[in-house]
């Protein structure tokens, strides 16, 4: 049987998510097929939980661990579930090319490019992909712009959020001038340099979509209905939201998101499940938000609902990913 190590963690405020991720992944996985264990990694301390609760430190040169039985143990195989750094932005891929590790996500490259959502939106626009417009804050530069120079150039309203980061945190919506810079206060404490996005009215919806060697699914997309001001953390992951799937939208547009999901998941060369987020707005017009490269996988999460809506195994998708490489 392979060995499959489902990595989580990270070092940021996603890092409970990303726990609740990995015991979803875990759930869906075949165990009569492989071996699982969970491994998570925060700061400098990078532990395998084995499955008698106890931990066993991770050597780094090789991701090998000690397990329960005293052997030592390295992955066949790592599913990467880390929302965030280091797992969503390259640096955990690149980690694990240099030991031959073979692993759920994109590469290097597709994972710091999406991560960083002003360099995203520029390289999608300068293909034709529609996105808002938006200006990048530096770290250590925010008080080279005023205020007023933000609004004159991107307008109110508006959302101010870290350039590299997710589950909206950090994230704020600027209605008025005062609210500007607070807002980038917040933001910078989260992730550093800071995006300032155009707002976009209409209907938010998110599509999910993988692809191996050998099979290629894109989901139905699902309709995201926030109770709240936006879809924040709350919205997220404590129920304050209405999501439907398949979206309430025509025939035509539900085939327009799929195929550019799925063109744009093959521009990038991507691998693995990716969820890409959208605003319709007048005119039927696809606006991408934003690209999650590992996005969350409990049982209520909007990809194991698209699976189910997609009528696919959710074990079967597992298998895929791990086998495809």
């Amino acid at each position: 049987m392979k060995t499959v190590a489902i990595v989580c963690g990270g070092d940021t405020s996603e890092h409970d998510v990303s726990m609740r991720s990995a015991a979803g992944i875990e759930s869906f996985m075949d165990k009569t097929r492989y071996n699982i264990y969970k491994v998570e990694l925060k700061a400098s301390h990078w532990e395998a939980i084995l499955s008698d609760g106890s931990r066993s430190k991770v050597d780094r040169n090789d991701f090998t661990f000690v397990n329960e039985r005293g052997e030592t143990v390295r992955p066949d195989f790592c599913y990467i579930t880390i929302h965030g750094a280091p797992g969503e932005n390259g640096v955990l891929q690149g980690y694990f090319d240099l030991i031959g590790m073979p692993y759920s996500t994109s590469g290097v490259l597709v994972e710091a490019l999406t991560y960083d959502k002003f360099a995203l939106n520029n390289y999608l626009r300068s293909l034709g992909v529609s996105v808002a417009d938006s200006l990048l804050i530096r770290s250590g530069q925010e008080d080279e712009v005023s205020d007023q120079d933000i609004i004159d150039r991107i307008g109110l309203p508006c959302f101010v959020k870290p350039a590299r980061g997710g589950s909206s945190f950090g994230a704020t919506p600027v209605k008025a001038p005062e609210a500007m810079r607070p807002a980038i206060v917040k933001a910078m404490k989260e992730g550093g340099d800071v995006m300032v996005e155009a707002f976009m009215s209409g209907t938010e919806i998110t599509n999910g979509c993988y692809k191996t060697a050998t099979v290629s699914h894109v989901f139905p997309v699902t309709e995201v209905v926030s109770k709240n001001e936006f879809f924040d953390y709350d919205a997220k992951y404590n129920g304050q939201v209405d999501e439907i799937t398949p979206a309430r939208i025509s025939e035509n547009l539900t085939r327009r998101v799929q195929t550019l999901t799925s063109t744009i998941y093959d521009i990038l060369g991507c691998y693995g499940i990716i969820r890409i987020d959208y605003i319709i707005t007048e005119g039927e017009k696809i606006k991408l938000l934003e690209i999650n490269t590992t996005p969350g996988m409990t049982a209520t999460s909007f990809i194991p609902q698209q699976v189910r809506a997609a009528g696919l195994d959710i074990t079967q998708v597992m298998t895929d990913i791990i086998e495809g490489r």
